[in-house]
């Protein structure tokens, strides 16, 4: 099969939303997509594409890297949808590739990628008065803020706000308990609200 075709994808990770309307015909769609089915395939990449993108762009910061991350990601879809058996959403499913795919990808390329043990570790400090920055932030400003938290802060903001998932699903992704993911948000979310604060003060 030749790879899933490019469409386009955009990366606009805290707008893309989760179509509820999906529920057992994701099953069905890899179910087929396991049987060779390429229209299949590309109706899977058009449904789910453009959110990885977004996710995977979060955590590399590099849009072609990104892209290929994607790429290979849905190759791996592709020889691996037999084994999905129904027990997450496909979205969770594939958002999980992904992450694997661009651990690998970060690895090979002796990048740094922040400590999940060190990042689970850290306690939230409270929001403060800061939390104000991020209620009166335009989004394009907490899109330019985003870029400069930790890799992990990105990436479970960008999971839990982004690709519409579930909490329960974040963690399934994350391989950590749903209260880490919690503590995780809780301290993205203050440094992101720091960092607007302090673009606030330098205005």
């Amino acid at each position: 099969m030749n790879d899933p075709p490019h469409r386009g994808t955009g990366a606009a990770a805290f707008t893309a939303s989760r179509d509820p309307a999906l529920g057992g015909a994701e099953s069905q769609l890899l179910r087929r997509i396991g049987q060779g089915d390429e229209e299949a395939m590309a109706a899977f990449y058009r449904e789910h594409g453009r959110v990885v993108l977004a996710q995977v762009l979060l955590v590399t910061g590099e849009r072609a890297l990104a892209e290929e991350i994607v790429q290979d990601t849905m190759l791996a879809v592709w020889r691996g949808a037999g084994s999905f058996r129904g027990e997450s959403s496909a979205r969770s499913w594939v958002i999980a590739i992904a992450r694997r795919q661009t651990r690998d990808r970060l690895r090979r390329q002796r990048l740094r990628v922040v400590d999940d043990a060190f990042l689970a570790d850290q306690p939230g400090s409270g929001p403060g008065p800061e939390v104000m920055a991020l209620d009166r932030a335009e989004l394009a400003e907490v899109r330019v803020a985003i870029r400069e938290l930790a890799p992990a802060h990105r990436e479970v903001l960008g999971l839990a706000f982004g690709s519409g998932l579930s909490l329960p699903e974040v963690a399934e992704v994350l391989e950590i308990p749903v209260g880490t993911v919690k503590s995780r948000l809780t301290a993205a979310r203050t440094a992101l609200c720091r960092i607007l604060s302090e673009k606030g003060q330098n205005r």
